[in-house]
């Protein structure tokens, strides 16, 4: 009863009634503690009933009145029982809270068994509480640099007091010297290194021209600052000064630095900041975790339904697929191999020019073993930061392991690769050594792995001869499998291939052959940018479907670059150009182990070529001696007709007098083909540095030269005596071509008739396919 008797003196006091309007809340949940008493209901309506006409506090004691009744209020409260959990909800007393449902708890009864649980409550709070601290630390801090950056950029953009000013007045050397320096007015002289300026201070009350100058800080344009002290003291000395101006050097800071360091760090507070504001931390170990992991592209036959590469998809490469099919058969069947103790070989590297199908033959390994396929470029491992690339090799390695059997395909793995050299310091040192620790992680990975994980590792590089011999061992890549530029046979697979999916006028079949005789040497990303061309030049001229001339212009836009007929010549280089041609032309013509000849142009292309005749080499990997000295002839062809025609000669012939020499070296230095010099043959210049040391003496290098000139005569002599026996021919193809600019194979056989050897064999292929076509059109069966 004395808390009852408590609360009937505080309503008879003055206080209160200025609280009970405050206090509403309050009294009315400690009504609900008290209800069970009948007696106690007066002492609520009195309460209810208080005056509330007093709304301002008149004096700072009865504000501190106020403060102590409402304390010992809240202690009342405290110590009260029976209080509901959804007073203290509303923030009343925390403490009191807490330690009153305490009271009321079961000892075997968790909190978190309550449905009115007041910590979590608290919990919520303290919550609040922290986000509302880190808002209010956040922007003070955003604001505080923000005030920073903001003086640091004035203080850097604006003139400071050591940058000359406006209002100051610049003078010449001639003003400095003889009203300045020469009457004693100068004190000091500040050299401006970077901006070129000398500040000259003057004495106070100095007098310049009879007056006396209201500032004494003048500024003089100075052409070179590094000299200007020298030449200030040889004209003191010529002025007879015993005391010489002091001369400082100042060099301001490098603005532009300052504003992109500026610059850079606040971008880096920002996104800190903004870290801070979403929840995550500035700076979290998951960041270099993620860093260290294996950035690989997963493929999964099986997930992918089949839409993979498989072995008919690619074409030609019928040794390649036979070697790696022995690897598609261990995934899956591996106990076949493992009941005869057989030991399938852990990895293969897949040698050969750029664009011959490794990446696609190793796609295809993996569809056809329905196995999932890790790829990872080798550049893919090493970054700026050391160790990265061991931690992505390791956990590539343990990703595959996870998904056993799989296999593990490495392109361009010359990256990681590289021969190691003996020491890690020196001119990237640092660079070499995490290479190194790379490489030294992969062989330990390779090594480790052992044939019943179901872990194949294939690779692709065209520089083996870079790659590290451990790399190499039977154990690691047992097997080497060559894929080289496909043959005449595979050519014709190839664009067969490729052709089927382009609306042609005829059969893939009609142009395969054709085309594969035109494209020797083509790789087969090549023949597949010819059979794109060629849609593509067909859509620009609005055509229905890929004709024959759409697919001999992408030929010619891959040998020779596409025609530039708005290059102007002039009719005399026009002229030249035309029998320089005609030259190569008719001498090949002539000659018996010469390439047939398809086609000879004058147009201009843009490779540089402002003319060309295009062969169809044959498909041979052994020369005699006698048929590279016609390939000499055919070279010297182009020159030999300009210096018969005009008297002289031009410098279009370089390419061909660089061939020439080439050839030449190459049967002496490297083929043994001299019977002077000998069966001799030295490694190939790699470098072609003049300075390194060469492994013959200089006698027989002096003799070397000497047979290489004169084998480049001779074959000079015969193509000039080729050409003079044949002068009627030249001027007709040289004519035709004035006339025509392209003849192809038989209108240079109308002009000067067949070839004289072998005219059989010149009769190949691309012949009988134009006259198929002719027949075609004639019964016109052409498309309109």
């Amino acid at each position: 009863m004395h808390h009852l008797e408590r609360c009937r003196q505080m309503i008879n006091g003055t206080v209160l009634k200025l609280v009970v309007r405050r206090l509403e809340p309050v009294l009315t949940l400690a009504h609900r503690t008290v209800t069970s008493q009948p007696h106690q209901n007066a002492l609520w309506r009195e309460l209810q009933n208080a005056p509330r006409v007093a709304r301002t506090i008149p004096t700072q004691r009865q504000l501190r009145q106020l403060h102590a009744e409402q304390r010992a209020l809240l202690r009342m409260l405290c110590d009260s029982s029976s209080i509901p959990a959804y007073v203290f909800a509303r923030h009343l007393h925390t403490t009191c809270g807490k330690r009153a449902q305490q009271g009321q708890q079961p000892q075997n009864q968790k909190p978190s068994d309550r449905d009115d649980d007041p910590n979590r409550g608290n919990k919520k709070d303290d919550e609040d509480d922290k986000e509302k601290m880190m808002s209010v630390v956040t922007k003070t801090l955003i604001w505080m640099i923000t005030i920073y950056l903001l003086v640091g950029f004035l203080s850097m953009v604006l003139p400071s007091r050591n940058r000359p000013e406006s209002a100051t007045r610049y003078v010449s050397w001639h003003e400095f010297v003889h009203h300045m320096l020469a009457v004693g007015e100068v004190k000091e002289v500040v050299v401006h290194p970077d901006m070129e300026m000398v500040t000259i201070i003057l004495h106070d009350g100095a007098i310049v021209k009879g007056r006396r100058v209201q500032s004494n800080i003048f500024h003089m344009a100075v052409a070179d600052v590094n000299k200007f002290e020298e030449k200030l003291r040889s004209v003191e000395q010529r002025l007879g000064v015993t005391d010489g101006v002091s001369v400082q050097f100042e060099r301001s800071g490098d603005v532009s630095g300052r504003i992109l360091f500026t610059l850079f760090a606040t971008g880096v507070i920002i996104a800190l900041l903004s870290r801070i504001r979403g929840g995550r931390g500035p700076i979290s170990m998951d960041s270099f975790t993620q860093m260290g992991r294996a950035k690989f592209t997963l493929v999964d036959p099986i997930e992918s339904g089949g839409r993979g590469v498989w072995f008919r998809d690619v074409a030609g490469l019928q040794e390649a697929k036979q070697e790696v099919m022995e690897f598609v058969d261990y995934l899956k069947s591996p106990g076949r191999y493992q009941r005869l103790g057989a030991k399938v070989p852990k990895g293969a590297l897949l040698l050969g020019p750029p664009g011959c199908g490794k990446t696609l033959l190793a796609k295809a390994v993996a569809t056809e073993a329905q196995v999932p396929f890790l790829s990872m470029n080798g550049s893919e491992f090493i970054e700026m930061i050391g160790g990265l690339g061991a931690a992505r090799v390791r956990d590539l390695f343990k990703e595959a392991k996870k998904r056993s059997p799989c296999i593990i395909y490495v392109d361009e793995i010359d990256a990681i690769g590289r021969q190691r050299e003996g020491g890690g310091g020196g001119v990237g040192g640092m660079n070499s050594g995490e290479s190194e620790q790379t490489l030294n992680q992969l062989l330990v990975e390779m090594d480790g792995m052992a044939s019943k994980e179901g872990v194949l590792m294939l690779a692709s590089t065209n520089r083996a001869d870079i790659l590290d011999k451990a790399l190499l061992r039977p154990g690691r890549f047992d097997r080497h499998i060559l894929i080289d530029l496909p043959n005449l046979a595979e050519r014709k697979e190839i664009f067969e291939k490729h052709l089927s999916g382009i609306a042609l006028e005829h059969p893939p079949a009609t142009y395969s052959s054709r085309l594969a005789t035109l494209t020797p040497g083509f790789s087969g990303a090549d023949i597949a940018n010819v059979c794109n061309e060629a849609a593509l030049h067909a859509a620009r001229t609005n055509q229905r479907v890929v004709r024959t001339s759409n697919l001999e212009y992408a030929v010619e836009r891959l040998v020779g670059g596409t025609e530039k007929r708005s290059h102007a010549l002039s009719p005399t280089e026009r002229r030249v150009i035309a029998f320089h041609e005609s030259g190569h032309a008719l001498v090949g013509w002539m000659l018996p182990n010469s390439d047939v000849l398809l086609k000879v142009t004058i147009v201009p292309r843009t490779s540089l070529a402002l003319g060309f005749a295009q062969y169809t080499p044959k498909e041979q990997k052994l020369y005699t001696r006698e048929q590279l000295f016609d390939k000499m002839c055919m070279a010297l062809g182009g020159r030999a007709a300009e210096s018969l025609t005009f008297n002289r000669i031009t410098t279009g012939a370089q390419n061909d007098l660089e061939k020439v020499t080439k050839m030449a070296y190459a049967q002496i230095k490297y083929f043994g083909m001299n019977s002077t010099v000998g069966p001799i043959a030295f490694a190939e210049d790699s470098d072609n540095n003049p300075y390194a040391e060469k492994p013959y003496s200089k006698g027989l290098g002096n003799l070397i030269d000497f047979e290489a000139r004169k084998m480049i005569t001779e074959a000079y002599e015969r193509t000039e005596e080729i050409l003079r026996d044949n002068a009627d021919k030249l001027n007709r193809l040289a004519e035709a071509l004035l006339e025509k600019e392209t003849l192809n194979y038989d209108q240079v056989v109308e002009l000067i008739g067949p070839p004289q050897y072998d005219d059989a064999r010149r009769k190949i292929e691309p012949v009988e396919f134009e006259d198929s076509l002719k027949r075609l059109a004639q019964n016109g069966t052409e498309e309109k």
